[in-house]
């Protein structure tokens, strides 16, 4: 697909105009807290899982709205992920896609009421898709696989091994484990919401899940590899945060040469899948090459 970097473009402004749309009025008591969630939530970013959901639902047949609740539902679970990684208790980071964390911004007490109200939030807004479909059944399933893919049994299940083993030495299989449910836990959520949305059959789903394993995967590596080789003006992050956490990561694990080559498996491994899926795939295809090449 030859435009697909112009397609990401446009895409990603109607995603982001999506999500805004559902953001909490900063008003009343609590507006301290909203303007909170607003900032962590308007601070930009990829916008990789509302917009992998949106064009799996789109490739398998689906044109309604019912898809755009769980978009911004997806984006608010991630970034309460992210204000709580930054907090001095786990990572300690002072900056975030190039401007100050969300508990510098507004201090550390603000920012954790602020990542509690985000995960709360993020289901209340799932459930405005009940107005946009008839079919209530296949809305409760996806706040099911939500509230379990963000969970003890997904991305907090593997933040918190993650946590637990910092600074000490960690085996591939526990490696593993921390990438497949810190990382691709959201991104297999925010694909299976699509494929259900879209009324894909069970076989459907679980190809798509697979894609988005491999996926997350992938991307992790890749992030550990722009940890060493990229530089802060380019990520709007601390580099050689890995290192300065004493993280265990793919590189340091495996070297850089055979993280390298982990990434380029599991993209060729999840583009072979997605051409098992009915629909048009050009764009998904270029979206998951240009995320997993991606130098930032």
């Amino acid at each position: 697909m030859d435009n697909s970097k112009e397609l990401l473009i446009q895409y990603t402004n109607e995603v982001e105009q999506v999500i805004t749309g559902y953001l909490p009025d900063e008003e009343g008591q609590s507006k301290s807290l909203t303007a909170a969630m607003n900032y962590s939530m308007k601070a930009g970013g990829k916008r990789l899982r509302p917009l992998f959901m949106r064009e799996v639902y789109r490739m398998l047949g689906g044109r309604g709205r019912e898809v755009e609740p769980f978009m911004a539902a997806i984006e608010m679970i991630h970034t309460f992920s992210l204000v709580h990684d930054d907090l001095p208790c786990i990572d300690n980071d002072r900056l975030r896609r190039g401007r100050d964390t969300t508990w510098v911004k507004f201090g550390y007490d603000m920012a954790v009421l602020a990542g509690d109200g985000l995960y709360g939030y993020a289901f209340e807004t799932a459930a405005k898709a009940l107005a946009f479909t008839k079919d209530a059944r296949a809305v409760g399933r996806c706040m099911g696989i939500l509230a379990e893919k963000s969970g003890i049994y997904g991305m907090i299940g593997g933040e918190t091994t993650d946590v637990e083993l910092t600074g000490k030495p960690m085996t591939k299989e526990q490696l593993d484990f921390v990438y497949r449910l810190k990382t691709g836990a959201l991104l297999e959520a925010s694909m299976m919401i699509g494929a259900i949305l879209a009324g894909a059959d069970e076989k459907q789903v679980k190809t798509v899940e697979r894609i988005a394993s491999c996926v997350g995967k992938a991307f992790q590596i890749q992030d550990d590899i722009l940890d060493v080789t990229s530089s802060q003006e380019v990520l709007g992050k601390p580099v050689l945060s890995d290192e300065k956490n004493h993280k265990t990561t793919y590189v340091t694990l495996y070297g850089m040469e055979d993280a390298r080559k982990a990434v380029d498996s599991l993209s060729r491994e999840a583009v072979e899948g997605l051409e098992g899926l009915p629909g048009e795939h050009g764009f998904l295809r270029a979206l998951i090459m240009m995320l997993v090449n991606r130098e930032k």
